[in-house]
């Protein structure tokens, strides 16, 4: 009977060892299966992190590029605006020098060969007696010079009837040149 006996606490032993043994089992299988889905959830989220900070990248590659063009395209139209007033500069100091003095005479003659004197008007700043000396012909053939606030330097040439003139002021000789200093390409 101690062997029966024995033999049934053993039964029992192994009984409880293998039943324990398949509750443990099952205790890691369905501890794996719970730390495989938080592994795999804690992937697809990191995933998404991932995706979520190389798109915010991108758009801010993509602005800060355009930014960087802007601010060259800014730059260029600053050069150039800051160029074309340095030519605008030269251009009406070099224009105001050539447009009086001893020249002033020699334009307005220039201005009016081949034309009917007698129905032009050369209006000027001031009409002095050097400018009278050198337009002697002209002004004896019926060339009227007279001065006009609207000229601060050079002549205008205008039809006695007003139909038209002919701006050679220092102002109308930019206006008609600077055109040419406006097209500059800086690029």
């Amino acid at each position: 009977m101690e062997l029966q006996i024995q033999d049934l606490v053993s039964s029992i032993r192994k009984e409880g060892v293998e039943a324990a043994n398949a509750e443990a089992e099952a205790i890691l299988a369905e501890a794996k299966k719970k730390a495989d889905s938080i592994v795999s959830t804690a992937k697809n989220e990191a995933q998404q992190y991932k995706d979520t900070a190389e798109k915010e990248i991108n758009i801010l590659k993509e602005s800060a590029e355009v930014s960087a063009e802007q601010a060259k395209r800014d730059a260029v139209l600053a050069f150039k605006t800051e160029i074309q007033g340095e030519f605008e500069k030269i251009l009406k100091t070099n224009i105001g020098k050539a447009l009086s003095g001893d020249g002033l005479g020699k334009l307005i003659r220039a201005a009016v060969a081949g034309e009917n004197v007698a129905d032009c008007v050369a209006e000027v700043a001031e009409v002095s007696d050097a400018l009278k000396s050198e337009l002697a012909k002209e002004i004896k053939d019926g060339l009227e010079i007279r001065p006009t606030k609207g000229v601060q330097t050079g002549f205008r040439l205008a039809s006695k009837d007003g139909s038209g003139y002919f701006d050679c002021s220092d102002d109308g000789i930019m206006e008609m040149l600077m055109p040419y200093f406006r097209d500059l390409d800086f690029q």
